[in-house]
């Protein structure tokens, strides 16, 4: 458990105060998540070994206004106000909000009362009362025709890629007609827990090749006889699909066909078998989904000596699932498999419209550990996307297409559109605490090329280097080095970009980089939210500006800073992904609030602006051990939909430790020899009582 720093000291703004706390447990996150997850990144060292630039030089006027997030270690004095510690000066108290925007009408759709925390012992999703939660889809439903009901004992790689694959994560609810009857739901699989999933004697590759088919994603169709009514999956509809680490793909772009790129099994470097690890993602405004390829380098056994591999994490100690003892592509030091790792780590688009579609793998947005891909339409028409690389001390990127998106329903219009992430600039971002004199934002930024117009920008690197090595590019430009930006989506209604922060305990640590502006803590153990303003509202700008929203936590710690509110608020820690409502407030959920302020994780609504700017509210908390992924906010239709991932991954076959969500929902207990173990699960919560 990573503990508080030392220097921490309570600071609580006058009447700020957090909402009665409820069964406050000691602990941490799961050892198994983190293992499976992402190769216990957090416990090697950390694959960024550059001296970036760091803001230690900033103007002292900066330092003195921003002292407040940096808690007593910032500032040697501290100031008392109304009688309550406060570190800094009082002028620190006043947030400087970028351009707030006033809207009517604002959150009335969706009203709640915020639910207090929840102990990490609950085993149940908790939502505000007069409302109630429902399934809509687990993990081994049957999702495409024909494929079998699930059945625990006798899994299989063919039941598997029929339906719907483990430890959901990214998820969509887009819907298809007029009368808001018809939708499609369109999830990411991250990873597997096969230890929980599969019977001990199962054999062995058989067990790799079903995990293979629960990776990926799936495409199902939803239907209700009317709006706002509960949503329901249909089996072997149509449009349904599950795309796995067995389907083919298509790599575009500038570095398609790249000898970096091709192996034995593609020469041409081409056409790539699979996708897996996707995290977070976004919709287009042309329909597509786009899903972005993590944590890669767990799967792959490698050498792990060369600068490149290093600094993507891949090594002989990586692959502890043992895939190469299956299909030598996962055999890195094999030759004709070097490149396979190369082949994964990019943003993929799907097409949940066409079942046929072959997916695409863009080379243009990078390759890195993508946490996902949120996209804009600029004011000149071309589409801006912007990401994050989540990792310890990694970097923000934006991707700027080449071509404009047109809005006609036309056949051709659409084929255009599909090409739009096919060429584009890619650049990453440098964070500044300058800027403090216009009186907007606390600081200033710009975006650093790496490529522009089909060509590298980056010294001693080829195009293809730059976007298969993105990582390496990067550094040799100095960005700023973040806390594990996951999520980085623009708000469509006030023009910002909101970037979660998730946490990073090794800032500040001997040899690492300590407090910067945009990352005002050492030892940041429950991360923080950026405000990135692009310059005039031009997503394509060079340059924008940025403030901090929140800086998470418990209010009653140092440091914790929530936009300047001042009332009550919910505890909230390690931001992950991201969502709007029709209204454009945002929504949080939360992934590792059970290790750091000792409560399930959970989904969150802060208030954007005037006076309940940082207003923090907790809807709702998934069960002991999951993480809330994917959250979907319709407010209009009074509906809210989250991705419960990994329920009860402690737990063994024998002995599970969650029975999420089959005797939950039932009331029934299984019997001696029968399924107990946590099924991954999407939820939806409505209003009313059962």
């Amino acid at each position: 458990m990573t503990m508080t720093p030392e220097t921490d000291r309570p600071i609580r703004p006058e009447g700020r105060t957090a909402l009665p706390m409820v069964g406050h447990t000691r602990g941490s996150r799961s050892p198994v998540t983190c293992h499976l997850r992402c190769g216990d990144a957090c416990s090697l060292p950390v694959p960024n070994p550059t001296d970036g630039p760091t803001f230690r030089e900033i103007a002292e006027e900066a330092l003195t206004r921003r002292a407040v997030l940096r808690g007593a270690a910032a500032v040697a004095t501290v100031a008392t106000i109304g009688g309550t510690a406060w570190s800094g000066s009082p002028a620190a108290a006043t947030p400087r909000v970028a351009k707030p925007v006033a809207r009517r009408g604002s959150h009335r759709r969706l009203g709640f009362a915020p639910i207090a925390p929840v102990a990490r012992t609950v085993d149940d999703v908790t939502v505000p009362d007069g409302w109630h939660w429902d399934p809509i889809i687990r993990w081994g439903d049957p999702v495409v025709k024909g494929a079998p009901a699930f059945d625990p004992d006798h899994q299989s790689a063919q039941a598997q890629s029929g339906q719907f694959g483990y430890n959901n994560d990214y998820l969509d609810i887009i819907v298809t007609d007029h009368r808001s009857t018809r939708a499609l739901l369109v999830c990411n699989h991250e990873y597997t827990n096969e230890a929980i999933m599969f019977p001990p004697d199962m054999d062995p590759a058989e067990r790799i090749r079903t995990a293979w088919a629960a990776h990926g994603l799936s495409v199902v169709e939803l239907r209700r006889r009317h709006k706002g009514q509960r949503w329901t999956y249909v089996p072997g509809a149509r449009l349904n699909r599950r795309i796995t680490l067995d389907t083919p793909f298509l790599l575009d772009g500038p570095a398609a066909g790249s000898p970096l790129l091709r192996t034995e099994a593609d020469p041409t470097g081409r056409r790539v078998r699979g996708t897996m690890n996707n995290c977070s993602g976004g919709t287009t405004p042309w329909g597509t989904v786009l899903s972005g390829e993590e944590n890669v380098n767990q799967y792959f056994y490698a050498a792990g000596t060369s600068a490149e591999e290093k600094r993507y994490g891949f090594g002989p100690t990586q692959d502890s699932r043992n895939w190469r003892s299956v299909d030598p592509r996962w055999d890195a030091t094999k030759p004709g498999y070097v490149n396979e790792p190369h082949r994964f780590g990019w943003i993929v688009e799907v097409d949940p419209h066409d079942p046929t579609a072959t997916p695409v793998k863009h080379t243009a947005m990078g390759r890195f550990k993508h946490e996902g891909a949120n996209v804009v339409i600029n004011r000149d028409g071309r589409v801006v996307a912007y990401m994050g690389d989540d990792e310890r001390f990694d970097y923000v990127y934006r991707f700027v297409s080449r071509r404009r998106y047109r809005k006609g329903s036309s056949r051709n219009d659409r084929e255009h559109n599909l090409r739009l992430l096919s060429e584009g600039d890619l650049s990453v971002a440098r964070f500044t605490g300058d800027g403090l004199e216009d009186g907007v934002s606390d600081g200033s930024g710009e975006w650093i090329p790496l490529t522009r117009d089909g060509r590298s920008m980056v010294p001693g690197f080829s195009l293809d280097e730059v976007l298969v090595f993105t990582r390496l590019a990067a550094d040799a430009v100095q960005p700023t080095k973040m806390d594990r930006p996951e999520d980085v989506q623009p708000n469509l209604h006030n023009g910002r970009v909101y970037i979660a922060c998730t946490n990073n305990t090794d800032r500040g640590k001997p040899g690492k980089e300590g407090a910067t502006e945009p990352n005002p803590r050492t030892a940041n153990k429950d991360g923080h939210v950026v405000e990135l303003v692009p310059s005039r509202g031009d997503h394509a700008a060079s340059t924008f500006s940025w403030n901090l929203l929140l800086v998470c936590g418990d209010p009653a710690t140092a440091g914790t800073y929530f936009g300047g509110y001042t009332g009550e608020v919910s505890p909230i820690s390690c931001p992950d992904n991201v969502a709007f409502d029709s209204d454009g407030t945002l929504w949080i959920s939360t992934d590792g609030q059970p290790g750091t302020i000792g409560f399930n994780d959970g989904l969150f609504r802060v208030q954007l602006d005037g006076r309940d700017r940082g207003k923090v509210e907790q809807f709702l908390a998934v069960p002991t051990g999951a993480e809330t992924c994917g959250p979907v906010v319709h407010d209009r239709d009074g509906s809210v939909f989250v991705a419960v991932q990994h329920p009860g991954e402690d737990g063994t076959w024998a002995a599970q430790q969650s029975a999420f969500p089959d005797f939950v929902r039932s009331g029934h207990r299984p019997r001696k020899g029968e399924f107990a173990g946590p099924r991954p699960t999407v939820v939806q919560v409505t209003r009313g009582r059962r």
